[in-house]
């Protein structure tokens, strides 16, 4: 399947052709519009004149890379912020993964590890961890033991409630009008 999470085809082409893209588009996306903080990784990449690698951005100067993504039009409304998280995640996967991001799930016994490895990422919490867990399962294919039951209410089938559900643009608009629609109920309680 192609993902399409940017609505941008080069943008979408790349998060489809490099696992780290993915999880730092991943990582972007709050507070700011879902497609901004999926094309945040295409906008890098540019910027960078190539294919992000996690070596590079953990080594990159911090004051530098805050810069890059602060640039017209900045990467994230927060950009110092979010470089430091981005360099983080970047730090973490060259220490743990090789700098291969896919080797988080490539070799995951379960649902349930996989889970585990996703929260130990810098930035992501359980929440952020179980929606890329329901990507990773209902649009790459990735489906070790239990991924359904460990990406909790963002792994059922047919639902509409994140990035993990959004194949096209229909799609997108279905999943916003079910996150307005649980922010209206929040209001409401």
């Amino acid at each position: 399947m192609r993902i399409q999470l940017a609505q941008r085809s080069e943008a979408d082409e790349l998060l489809g052709r490099s696992p780290l893209a993915l999880l730092v588009g991943m990582l972007l996306d709050q507070q700011i519009p879902m497609e901004q903080a999926f094309t945040g990784p295409y906008t890098i990449s540019e910027r960078l004149g190539h294919d992000l690698t996690a070596e590079e951005i953990a080594s990159f100067d911090p004051d530098a890379f805050a810069a890059l993504l602060a640039q017209k039009p900045a990467v994230h409304r927060y950009p110092k912020s979010m470089a430091a998280r981005v360099q983080q995640l970047a730090a973490h996967l060259a220490e743990h993964y090789d700098g291969r991001p896919e080797r988080i799930w490539e070799d995951a016994a379960d649902g349930k590890e996989l889970l585990k490895r996703l929260q130990a990422l810098p930035g992501y919490g359980r929440q952020k961890a179980q929606i890329f867990l329901a990507l990773l399962g209902k649009q790459l294919g990735v489906t070790p033991p239990g991924w359904r039951e460990a990406a909790g209410p963002y792994g059922e089938e047919g639902s509409y409630r994140s990035v993990a559900d959004v194949v096209d643009a229909d799609s997108l608009g279905r999943v916003r009008a079910a996150k307005q629609e649980a922010k209206r109920a929040a209001k409401a309680q």
